[in-house]
């Protein structure tokens, strides 16, 4: 055995194999296992094959695919190479996609015809498929690359609700810190096993249950696409222990008819981030007996900052919980200071996971980096335990009447409303108070929810400036892969129909 001159990412498959070679480490939805000496192995051809094609170190090397093994294989192998992984959205436009290959300078693309409509007519990289990549075997072993943990390891685009997407660069270290992080503050085994229907792609996937469960020697269930059906059934068929989720999809899973009397007594912990949770949400799941856990976190982050403990997970519900064990967070005022507890101010994170920078925007990244402070732009408040309850985007915030409106805090309430599937909430232009609350509401199947009704009900639970003036009905409301929505889109599509 010789030993590795990589300290990154592409050499966990091989250190985990030492003691768990024999282990899972993942399937697909075939439910085939691959154990991890069996993914070391294919990892090492994989990256032989891109040598073959001409990467080196520092080269971007994209992938477009859903949540399936060869993702995976590519990952490592891209890191064992010193090259940089760029995982693409499969839900983007032709035009999006390109402009991420441009923006990234990517030199090979790796993904199926079918990943996504129109990816054939992409240009610029070379296009090559997942298994063509190791269908020769190469050299035996994985490559002889030094690789350090300040080396860039993944190019991770935000997500773009607003303006072009940014491509946050997160080093081996970044991501193998956080992975720590997540390990420390959620306690998890090496007999995990992860159901992983978020996007791959999505910081969170990745960040914080893909690498730590590889990390803890655990097995990833992947799962190519969400169905809600799907996932109650492989929770019980697969005795699933751990999954992240995003509140609109926790709500989905709850809403099947199969979940009232579905086995879930092998999940241990149930991950929430992505946006606020409704109270709602966090009720349905706590009353089944499980353990759920509200998160907070960015893709600048790697992306875990905040974690509600299993101990509060009950008694601070709601709360996205402390700083991970090494990162240090403050609720700043416009004066920089912290708040006290229950005023209400800026998340500044502070981290070994925090990314140095956007890929090629230096004046992006001065906007949000601070003497090594990473400005976030969500409002928060802390109580007097320090646990933080994250309320909203300062972006997203409108001034009613002089009074500052979070629309997450009334969506919150909107949900509480019996026959209420999904809800958004913006500023619409008054002449009178500037802007005022409306509720673009999602019903729940076969329901008719009243406007007046809802808001005499949210009468009772928030001020009179919170509540909505007005109420409007639609049949979805416009997401991002992580579960976001897309409120530009919301507000564009309400204002201009007055």
């Amino acid at each position: 055995m010789r030993a590795l001159r990589d300290d990154g990412l592409g050499s966990w498959l091989h250190r985990r194999s030492r003691t768990r070679g024999g282990h899972p480490a993942w399937s697909g939805d075939d439910g085939v296992a691959v154990t991890y000496a069996e993914a070391a192995a294919r990892a090492d051809r994989v990256a032989a094959g891109l040598r073959g094609l001409g990467v080196r170190r520092g080269d971007r090397v994209a992938y477009l695919g859903p949540n399936e093994p060869a993702f995976l294989e590519t990952l490592f192998a891209v890191a064992s190479l010193g090259a940089v992984f760029v995982p693409l959205n499969t839900r983007l436009a032709t035009p999006e996609l390109q402009f991420l290959l441009d923006d990234s300078g990517a030199v090979v693309l790796v993904t199926d015809a079918t990943a996504t409509a129109g990816s054939t007519a992409l240009t610029g990289p070379r296009t090559v498929r997942p298994a063509e990549l190791s269908a020769d075997p190469g050299p035996a072993g994985p490559p002889d690359v030094p690789v350090t943990l300040d080396d860039p390891a993944v190019l991770l685009y935000t997500s773009g609700t607003t303006g072009r997407p940014k491509g946050a660069v997160l080093e081996h270290g970044h991501l193998t810190w956080n992975a720590v992080d997540v390990l420390l503050d959620v306690d998890l085994r090496a007999d995990e096993r992860a159901l992983v229907y978020t996007p791959l792609f999505h910081s969170a996937a990745l960040g914080m249950v893909s690498l730590p469960v590889l990390l803890r020697g655990g097995a990833l269930h992947l799962c190519s696409a969400f169905d809600p059906d799907t996932v109650l059934r492989r929770v019980t068929e697969e005795r699933i222990t751990v999954m992240f989720g995003v509140p609109a999809t926790y709500d989905a899973v709850a809403a099947r008819p199969g979940f009232a009397g579905a086995d879930l007594t092998s999940l241990r912990t149930l991950l929430c981030g992505g946006a606020p949770v409704p109270d709602a949400t966090i009720r349905t799941w706590l009353e089944r007996g499980l353990v759920f856990l509200q998160g907070y976190g960015m893709t600048e982050a790697s992306p875990g900052v905040l974690l509600l403990d299993a101990e509060h997970a009950r008694s601070k519900a709601g709360s996205a919980g402390v700083p991970h064990f090494f990162t240090d967070v403050v609720v700043a005022g416009p004066d920089g200071e912290p708040v006290p507890p229950g005023g209400r101010g800026e998340v500044l994170v502070r981290s070994p996971h925090v990314m140095r920078g956007y890929w090629n925007r230096p004046d992006a990244t001065a906007e949000v980096l601070d003497d090594g402070w990473f400005r976030s732009g969500d409002v928060a408040t802390v109580d007097d335990d320090g646990y933080v309850r994250i309320v909203d985007r300062i972006k997203d915030m409108f001034i009613s009447g002089g009074e500052n409106v979070y629309p997450a805090e009334v969506e919150s309430a909107v949900h509480d409303f019996p026959g209420v599937a999904e809800c958004a909430v913006i500023g619409m232009p008054d002449e009178r108070w500037g802007e005022v609350g409306r509720a673009v509401v999602v019903p729940a199947d076969g329901v008719l929810v009243d406007p007046e009704e809802l808001r005499e009900f949210l009468r009772g639970r928030l001020a009179s400036y919170k509540v909505p003036k007005s109420v409007v009905f639609t049949g979805a409301l416009p997401r991002t892969p992580s579960g976001k929505i897309r409120r530009n889109e919301v507000a564009g599509a309400q204002r201009g129909c007055g």
